[in-house]
């Protein structure tokens, strides 16, 4: 791959109403943060820049409109890539990508019938996007866990504090 793009959500559809969402501009600084250091990293604003609720089936369909001669990979868990039946638009995802999903230990098999997908093993951290944000919540340390840049991104947006 030339380059990995981090795509911020607009409105993450799937998680309205089920937690509290970060506005996304907050989301949009903590990527940054993370990815910085990282050449070949960069930052997307597809979906942001559309407004609206974030569909990946747009996302893509946008992505291949402005990089005709690309190859598409979809980069995800496997916690995630389990539930793409019930995304909108689910048949565009398996006509312009290769999914990658990323096998977490402990994830249910599931197959993804019609869509062209390669599985990645990798070693997990036992630990959830819904307990860092508590961690940080209750003011318990995340050193190791979130990067000193992106902490920094949540301390000055003052995100997760007091918040569900």
């Amino acid at each position: 791959m030339d380059r990995l793009l981090f795509v911020v959500s607009n409105v993450p559809w799937q998680k309205v109403g089920e937690r509290q969402i970060s506005p996304a501009e907050a989301r949009v600084a903590m990527v940054q943060a993370a990815i910085a250091a990282h050449p070949g990293f960069e930052l997307s604003r597809v979906e942001i820049d559309r407004g609206g609720d974030s569909f990946m089936a747009e996302t893509l369909v946008a992505l291949q409109e402005q990089n005709p001669d690309s190859e598409l990979f979809l980069i995800l868990g496997a916690d995630a890539a389990a539930g793409i039946p019930t995304w909108r638009h689910a048949q565009t995802l398996a006509e312009l990508a290769t999914l990658v999903v990323l096998e977490r230990p402990g994830a249910s098999e599931f197959a993804l019938h019609g869509f062209r997908v390669e599985r990645v093993s990798m070693p997990g951290l036992a630990i959830s996007s819904t307990e860092l944000r508590e961690r940080w919540r209750a003011g318990r340390s995340v050193d190791w866990l979130i990067p000193e840049a992106v902490q920094s991104v949540l301390t000055a947006w003052q995100l997760y504090r007091g918040q569900p």
